[in-house]
């Protein structure tokens, strides 16, 4: 339990320092996400956190909207996720999710946890800062990402098999095989690693 509230912390910690980062004209501009802003980004993580709420029966805590601060609206987000990681009992209970009944901590490490570092690169890349992917984050997706059964990968390629208007990866972009595996691993799930606003 405790190794993986620190991997969700090390993460959001990460991502909270881009979003702190990001100028107020920056908010709308393009991000590697087809028809996201920077604040779209921001908006589908805060998202995101309120659906690990939501099987617990819990929602997102009064805090500032998306639209007006959404840096301070991500970190009350992940103040809520926190505060069910830092719970036993509300960790541990067991959850109807997408991808079967889990316990409330596992759903949030292989959901919210591991779209932190990717959605965190399109944050970066929307906004100018450093791109890089923690090595251990990418190695851990990668290796997730790579015995995924073809199945699922193509659900989670067709849009709208989750929901409507939902699209989890975009079609795969070739890359040379040589390519650093952060650029791999972002071509995988539909990202071209070399985009520019």
């Amino acid at each position: 339990m405790n190794e993986i509230a620190d991997r969700y912390r090390r993460r959001a910690d990460a991502f909270d320092a881009k979003a702190a980062a990001v100028r107020p004209d920056q908010w709308a501009d393009p991000s590697p996400c087809a028809r996201w802003t920077a604040r779209d980004v921001v908006r589908h993580i805060v998202d995101m956190h309120e659906t690990m709420l939501l099987p617990l029966g819990r929602t997102l805590s009064t805090a500032p909207s998306v639209d007006a601060d959404p840096a301070a609206a991500f970190r009350a987000a992940r103040a809520d996720v926190e505060a069910v990681l830092a719970d036993p009992a509300l960790a541990g209970r067991e959850c109807d999710t997408p991808s079967g009944k889990m316990t409330a901590l596992r759903h949030i490490d292989q959901v919210v946890s591991q779209e932190l570092p990717l959605h965190g690169w399109d944050l970066a890349k929307a906004t100018g800062q450093d791109d890089t992917i923690d090595p251990a984050d990418v190695e851990d997706a990668w290796s997730i990402m790579r015995t995924l059964p073809e199945g699922l990968m193509e659900q989670f390629r067709t849009p709208g098999a989750f929901g409507p208007d939902v699209e989890v990866f975009g079609p795969e972009i070739k890359v040379d095989q040589e390519a650093p595996l952060q650029d791999r691993l972002l071509a995988f799930i539909g990202r071209d690693p070399q985009w520019r606003p």
